[in-house]
């Protein structure tokens, strides 16, 4: 009883986050996108030029609605396509110089919104935050390739 008394708390405090973060909200981050756009103008702003199917593997987000969202992101001026060197059929997606500022604001955002949480805080429960998220995150992620390696067994 006791585990399930812990799954139940970690997952009230995964449902609390997601809604103190703002990803209940039609948009995010106080931009007008949706939480799949932020993602997308930060992991191409941190993680460099990639293709659509890059990008929709990594966010784990159908084809259909990463094209959908990709040219939005284009249309809006904050993603840019181009040719990729080694495979021309493939194209690379990259931030404009608008796409690179919304990235800096969305950043700005972000570092605001943890850095109010964390002042309530002492230094040593900000490493515990730290580490215990790092933790869980990378134990989802492991739990989450096991389950497809068994899947495709």
């Amino acid at each position: 009883m006791a585990a399930l008394a812990l799954i139940d708390d970690i997952r009230a405090a995964s449902r609390l986050m997601v809604r103190e973060l703002g990803f209940m909200d039609a948009t995010v981050a106080a931009t007008d996108y949706p939480p799949s756009a932020v993602h997308t103008i930060l992991e191409i702003g941190i993680r460099g030029p990639m293709t659509s199917g890059e990008l929709g593997d990594f966010l784990r987000l159908e084809k259909s609605s990463v094209s959908r969202m990709v040219r939005k992101l284009i249309d809006c001026g904050e993603l840019r396509e181009t040719p990729d060197a080694e495979d021309a059929r493939s194209k690379r997606l990259s931030l404009t110089a608008k796409g690179r500022r919304t990235l800096e604001a969305l950043h700005g955002f972000g570092r605001q919104q943890v850095s109010g949480a964390l002042a309530a805080l002492t230094e040593a429960e900000q490493r515990t935050v730290r580490e215990g998220m790092m933790l869980y995150a990378r134990a989802l992620l492991q739990s989450r390739a096991e389950n497809e390696v068994q899947s495709a067994a």
